[in-house]
């Protein structure tokens, strides 16, 4: 299979010294849906920007299908279609018009709009309120229609910057339906940033997991979770003087890769196997060094685990907020207007 896009030793520092990205290199193949995940901040969005020739690296290679951003950048941006994580949509227009717009953007005849977004808006649900300005889109349906205006050109990469974030679980499952289905059905290859566990683990065919501007792992989903084990047992235990000995003891139990201290004083304890039958034995060694246990389950690896084992810490962004500031905007455009 050929290879869609190729990055070599990206590295993007803003103006005051700031690194957003750290020296990273990955490549993508054709009809791979690629997962890039990470908190905010983390260098997702800057990465996606200089691979499609919105911001000029400061050093490294870039090449989408086999061309050179900064070399040959119509030959790129022909080929490639791009939804940020705040829509472009007008709200003014209807969206049979933003689509319009889009198309002529791309010097398609109107012939051609015409055939193309029929077919996108009824791809995404959207061709019986084609007529309806977009203000009266709820949020589900404008992001439906901003990656829809991405599509009119037929692009052979698509590229979606959080495409669910602010979304509710429904809308969200509906967005990945689309997604599956562009690739499945016309082969697209699909670039997506989230940092949402599961839009990852379901969606991609491999995850690249990005923090704090470096590509930390890079597998398939499955592949990576195996990775770190085939049980985890998170424990919280009280303090005292017997803790120590007590995760030396854990330590050397049969089966035990690892124990790692987590965030609030949680051990992760990573077990081979047979996780389930390892727990009794943990709480009669706790016993005996005088430790309490204030909690203890077990649970198959997730991405969320992975991230942990790979960084430290959870992915604990402001998830909130940041939904909560692009609804804000979102409506600040609205009342100007």
């Amino acid at each position: 299979m050929n290879t869609a896009i190729e990055v070599e030793g990206l590295v993007k520092v803003y103006r005051g010294g700031v690194r957003a990205v750290d020296g990273i290199s990955f490549s993508i193949r054709e009809r791979e849906i690629f997962g890039f995940l990470g908190p905010n901040g983390a260098g997702k969005s800057t990465t996606i920007k200089c691979v499609i020739g919105l911001l000029r690296p400061t050093s490294g290679t870039i090449r989408v299908l086999g061309k050179d951003v900064r070399r040959d950048p119509g030959a790129v941006k022909r080929n490639i279609g791009y939804a940020a994580q705040e829509t472009a949509v007008d709200d003014r227009l209807t969206g049979w018009e933003n689509l319009y717009l889009q198309g002529r953007f791309y010097h398609l005849s109107r012939r051609e709009i015409r055939r193309r977004g029929e077919e996108v808006l009824k791809l995404f649900g959207l061709w019986e309120r084609r007529n309806d300005t977009a203000d009266t889109y709820s949020g589900g349906m404008l992001k439906r229609l901003d990656i829809a205006c991405a599509l009119i050109h037929r692009p052979r990469i698509l590229f979606l910057d959080e495409p669910t974030l602010g979304l509710d679980v429904q809308t969200r499952k509906t967005i990945w339906d689309y997604i599956e289905r562009l690739r499945s059905e016309h082969g697209m290859t699909i670039f997506l940033t989230t940092h949402y566990m599961e839009e990852a683990d379901v969606l991609s065919d491999r995850v690249a997991i990005i923090d704090r501007g470096r590509i930390v792992a890079l597998d398939r989903p499955g592949a990576l979770k195996a990775g770190i084990g085939g049980d985890l047992i998170t424990v919280r235990f009280s303090t005292g003087d017997g803790l120590e000995p007590l995760l030396r003891s854990l330590k050397a139990l049969p089966g035990v890769r690892e124990i790692r201290e987590a965030q609030d004083g949680i051990h992760r304890i990573v077990v081979e196997k047979n996780g389930d039958q390892l727990i009794p034995e943990i709480v009669r060694l706790a016993q005996d060094h005088g430790i309490g246990i204030h909690s203890i389950r077990l649970k198959r690896p997730t991405l969320d685990d992975v991230y942990l084992h790979y960084t430290g810490r959870q992915i604990r962004e402001a998830e909130g907020s940041r939904e909560e500031l692009i609804r804000s905007r979102v409506m600040a455009r609205r009342i100007r207007r």
